[in-house]
């Protein structure tokens, strides 16, 4: 089956790329840019490294904006998912989703109005197992967004390990904090992967912190040797 990916450069959406490429052909990256650091449906910090990811890959990529208003904004992803089958020829559409109800019916609801079939490898997957298994393929994992205490701006830039792992799963213990971030406490973008030909260097970032949450703004980004 020939699929498109929509694709936010986090960790979810990576591994969940990785995972339907070992069964099915990927055609190319579907990523929406809201405005609405908020959005609903879509990741949001330094969702504009997708491009990179695109380049590194060897993939096309549809990048559409949206103005990430609640609902209305799936008629802007189904006009990306649209073009997506016109240009590439898909025939589903793969998703990062672990457990979000929310999106992952949002974007069903949107592929069967289009004839597509909707893909979620992470689909109910154990949380920790997932942080796992992004070890295991030695992907490179940064974190980019906190959005709940007691994550704070010392997390931004930190990239995944087995200490942190650990450390998530105790702050899952002690507070209820879903370790890979379901519960949008936290947001990561992926700097290599098994399918990168490079990886993403970051060259000049900026932290934005507030009284809950903290967001590195990557401002300058380059491909180097992986």
């Amino acid at each position: 089956m020939r699929l498109g990916v929509l694709y936010s450069g986090g960790k979810d959406s990576c591994l969940a790329l990785h995972m339907a490429s070992e069964r099915d052909t990927v055609a190319g990256l579907v990523t929406i840019r809201s405005r609405n650091p908020e959005s609903y449906m879509f990741h949001t910090p330094d969702v504009h490294l997708a491009r990179l990811h695109a380049e590194s890959m060897g993939l096309p990529i549809i990048e559409r904006e949206t103005a990430g208003v609640k609902e209305e904004e799936l008629s802007d992803l189904e006009a990306a998912l649209a073009r997506a089958r016109g240009e590439w020829g898909i025939e589903g559409v793969v998703t990062g989703a672990v457990a979000s109800r929310y999106q992952a019916d949002r974007v069903r609801r949107v592929c069967d109005g289009l004839g597509l079939a909707s893909v979620n490898p992470l689909w109910g997957a154990d949380q920790l197992w997932l942080l796992g298994e992004l070890l295991r393929l030695r992907f490179e994992v940064m974190v980019v967004g906190v959005f709940a205490p007691p994550l704070d701006g010392s997390w931004l830039g930190r990239v995944l390990d087995a200490r942190m792992v650990e450390e998530l799963a105790a702050l899952q213990r002690a507070h209820g904090i879903n370790p890979a971030g379901e519960g949008g406490e936290l947001e990561t973008t992926v700097l290599w992967a098994p399918r990168f030909s490079r990886r993403v260097e970051v060259v000049r970032a900026s932290k934005r912190e507030g009284p809950t949450s903290a967001v590195l703004l990557v401002e300058e980004a380059r491909l180097a040797d992986a």
